[in-house]
């Protein structure tokens, strides 16, 4: 349609998860942070690798499995390169691997600032509908009403209402899509054809670009 201001917020949020594990140096369950360090050992064709982590009290380590007694050549060429040099991307990423982390861990903290980046994907003159696009790279525990309630400067009761009243869309059937976490391919479509100001006040918060 071109009566719309399309445009794509991608979320990356800015601290991992910290699982809280059983401190052998502090004698209680601590939090820890990942060292963004892999330990890998070898045993014949078989490998171990662990990312380790350092408690945030007195540094004490722990070695988060990420595979044990692995065939070498079972693994994935990428993630074997990755293992062998310590990629910081790859490494970034598992880091946000709250599965695996909750499997070893009896509780997982997350937090919920993020960095944001405003692209702007379509634009005309005469637009009166806004679509914003998700990209979410890590999980992160923002509710998708608390995200757009701080980058659009509107109260989370009132896009409770424009949801309610069909004026807030998503491309999801949930009720409760508002108060969900946020992740990549959400879709929320905002008509604002009564907003008179919506040059002046709303497309300079969507799309990150001062007038």
């Amino acid at each position: 349609m071109c009566n719309i201001l399309r445009v794509r917020w991608t979320i990356v949020a800015q601290t991992a998860p910290q699982p809280w594990i059983a401190c052998s140096g502090c004698g209680g369950l601590r939090a820890f942070q990942s060292s963004g360090k892999i330990r890998l050992n070898a045993n014949g064709r078989k490998l171990d690798a662990w990312l380790i982590y350092k408690c945030l009290i007195c540094e004490r380590t722990w070695n988060r499995p990420i595979f044990e007694r692995q065939n070498v050549r079972d693994i994935d060429p990428i993630v074997l390169e990755a293992l062998q040099s310590n990629d910081p991307q790859w490494i970034r990423t598992e880091t946000f691997n709250l599965e695996a982390l909750r499997r070893r861990s009896q509780r997982v903290d997350e937090f919920s600032e993020f960095d944001i980046e405003k692209e702007i994907l379509h634009e005309t003159r005469n637009w009166t509908k806004l679509a914003i696009e998700l990209m979410v790279p890590f999980p992160i525990s923002t509710r998708l009403d608390r995200l757009l309630a701080s980058e659009l400067r509107v109260s989370r009761a009132r896009l409770q209402t424009l949801h309610d009243g069909g004026t807030l869309r998503t491309n999801s059937d949930r009720a409760d899509i508002l108060r969900r976490r946020i992740k990549t391919g959400t879709q929320v479509i905002t008509d604002l054809a009564t907003e008179a100001d919506r040059d002046q006040s709303w497309r300079p918060l969507a799309t990150g670009r001062p007038l």
